[in-house]
């Protein structure tokens, strides 16, 4: 075929040239924009704990539904172990701890949630993780529109003698939808 023209190797190379030679000529009068000094860094989502082995022997499941927090509709809630100082609570909500893992509940019944919480907890106090996100929920996808979970996460979280403190995380973690907790790291 007359019309057909074959590539050579030297074809390509004065293709790239005249290329590399359009662009620079594109980019003579580009002036770089000056450095600002700033670095932005990114959050880090928190490492997962990993799941027990089989061999592991299922925890045992002490929570009470029956012990109640009493949470005003719409307030923002909180809890601080007797004796514990007020200042940890400030501390908690304004981040001064990293969160080190995370747990989130939607979609779970209550005893299913009951029995995760339970669990990750067991294993935050085996990896020593002192703050952590546990994720329950707005209830907007549950009977009423009403948080399921919300009220008694916190009845068990009270329950547990690892648990400091706790309060509702900040809109960035989730807001009304999830909790901050600080756990007592042993030694």
């Amino acid at each position: 075929m007359a019309g057909d023209k074959k590539k050579t190797p030297s074809s390509d190379t004065e293709n790239s040239d005249e290329d590399s030679a359009l662009f620079r000529e594109a980019m003579r009068d580009v002036i770089p924009l000056p450095s600002s000094g700033r670095v932005t860094h990114r959050r880090r989502a928190p490492k997962p704990i990993p799941r027990p082995i089989a061999e592991t022997p299922i925890t045992q499941d002490t929570l009470s539904d029956h012990i109640s927090l009493e949470i005003q509709e719409g307030s923002e809630w909180s809890y601080l172990r007797p004796g514990i100082p007020r200042q940890t609570l400030r501390k908690l909500r304004r981040g001064h701890w990293k969160i080190q893992a995370e747990l989130d509940l939607h979609g779970m019944t209550r005893d299913q949630a009951r029995y995760a919480l339970v669990a990750f907890l067991d294993e935050c106090g085996k990896y020593k993780v002192r703050c952590v996100c546990i994720i329950h929920g707005r209830g907007l996808s549950s009977k009423n529109q009403e948080p399921v979970l919300k009220s008694r996460i916190g009845s068990w979280l009270a329950q547990r003698d690892d648990v400091l403190a706790f309060c509702q995380a900040n809109p960035e973690q989730g807001g009304s939808g999830a909790v901050l907790v600080l756990l007592k790291v042993s030694a």
